[in-house]
């Protein structure tokens, strides 16, 4: 492995490398290093991070009630770099490479909460039943004006033209022309970077934008998600605009998803399972509906995991409040594409923007797994308008974890440090979130009541 790496860094004369390592919440943590450091401590395993990067809040604390899984003498882990990841990183000044890191501890053992090792253990499920998962996300972000104060609602950016969007301009060829600099600055950086992205369009809301990934390995596709977000929040700075991939930064403006499309084939023979040798729906796929349509609520957090999350999904905003599947429907949270056999698949549209690549993915997953492990059967396809049926998807962070605690199906294969673990720092999130005292508040109840 580390002759791979130091070829390739020799090769393009990489002077700097980013090792980098998601934490519970998607956030970029790690360590800088000159090349030849780098290079070095691949032999003689002295890349290490602290284990409690693991356990870190969204608030930069850490829960005090996993001693047992991360004790409070926070031992090292072992950063082991993953040859695929390596790639250039656009917009620095010196040759920068990024690479994505793996924890083990020091006996070898890999950390087992890390949120790309639970994504890695749900794919080990699907490789041993000569499963292979495609997935394919589609990434919904905002920009918006540089905010200073986060007293202040966020605004749209002034465009090219020299005023903001005021209005919804869903697939606006005209309105995504008024961030063309920006567009082309991000595509270049995603060339630079090697991020197989495929088309991008103007959203709903405004100035908000949508980019495709061209389908492929789960893993792969996390990276690249994760990799994506940092390229484009520095492209927008560059422009003196933020990126914000916030699940419903403003009140008057549709919230941003990562739909997620899914399909599954034979490890030997690239088939697609979902169908029959007929081209009619197999039954593995109605089983993975059946999964999903029953266990996804359960494990809500895992792709919705703030408490902005839950201001997204509320109905007629483009986003789900169900979890009815239908074909071509948009209403529900599960839309089966029009398709040919070959490419049938399944979109998850819960996830928001906001949620952890690698867990929304290995949610989905998981869900599917047991449901076609388990056999289960969907309830009837949807028929019309999906906000016309009652809402099964939780409606708050608190009553969302509150359903994950008792989630056993899939707790007994993400594992119960995990699940303990998450819930610890979602729920200091929650008790911190729950501490401020809103504007809301001050406005309509200190003199009222």
């Amino acid at each position: 492995m580390s002759a791979e790496i130091s070829n390739w860094i020799h090769e393009r004369g990489i002077s700097e490398v980013e090792c980098i390592v998601p934490d519970m919440n998607g956030i970029q943590r790690g360590k800088v290093l000159p090349a030849g450091k780098f290079l070095k401590s691949l032999t003689d395993q002295t890349l290490r991070i602290p284990g409690s990067v693991y356990i870190v809040t969204v608030t930069g604390e850490y829960p005090d009630t996993v001693n047992s899984i991360i004790p409070d003498y926070d031992p090292d882990m072992v950063m082991v770099p993953d040859p695929a990841t390596i790639r250039e990183a656009p917009g620095f000044k010196t040759p920068t490479a990024y690479v994505i890191a793996d924890a083990f501890t020091r006996e070898g053992k890999p950390l087992a909460i890390a949120p790309r090792m639970i994504l890695k253990k749900v794919l080990h499920l699907y490789e041993r039943r000569g499963w292979k998962p495609v997935i394919a996300p589609e990434l919904e972000f905002y920009l918006v004006s540089k905010n200073l104060d986060s007293d202040f609602p966020l605004t749209p950016p002034v465009g090219r033209s020299g005023r903001s969007e005021t209005a919804s301009q869903p697939y606006g060829l005209e309105a995504l022309g008024e961030f063309e600099d920006i567009i082309e600055h991000i595509y270049d950086f995603c060339e630079k970077a090697e991020l197989n992205i495929d088309t991008m369009i103007h959203e709903s809301g405004a100035a908000q934008l949508e980019i495709n990934f061209v389908h492929g390995d789960p893993l792969a596709l996390a990276d690249q998600v994760l990799l994506f977000k940092r390229i484009v929040r520095q492209v927008a700075l560059e422009h003196g605009v933020y990126a914000t991939f916030l699940a419903k930064p403003m009140s008057d403006q549709p919230g941003s998803s990562m739909h997620i499309h899914q399909s599954l084939l034979d490890g030997d023979t690239g088939r697609n399972l979902f169908t029959t040798p007929q081209g009619r729906d197999s039954a593995l796929f109605r089983n993975y509906i059946a999964g999903l349509v029953r266990l996804l609520p359960q494990i809500t957090p895992m792709f919705a995991p703030n408490v902005n999350s839950f201001r997204r999904m509320r109905p007629d905003s483009d986003a789900p409040i169900n979890v009815q599947w239908g074909n071509d429907n948009r209403s529900c949270g599960l839309r089966i594409p029009v398709s040919d056999a070959k490419n049938r698949r399944i979109e998850n549209r819960l996830p928001g923007a906001d949620s952890n690549p690698y867990l929304a993915i290995a949610a989905s997953l998981i869900c599917g797994y047991v449901g076609m492990t388990e056999r289960m059967q969907p309830p009837k396809m949807m028929q019309g308008s999906a906000y016309n049926r009652a809402r099964t998807l939780p409606r708050t962070l608190e009553s969302a974890l509150d359903r994950f605690s008792h989630c056993k199906a899939v707790r007994n294969h993400l594992g119960e440090d995990f699940f303990d673990v998450f819930y610890a720092i979602k729920e200091s999130e929650l008790f911190a979130y729950q501490s401020v005292i809103s504007s809301w508040e001050r406005e309509h109840l200190l003199l009222r009541v």
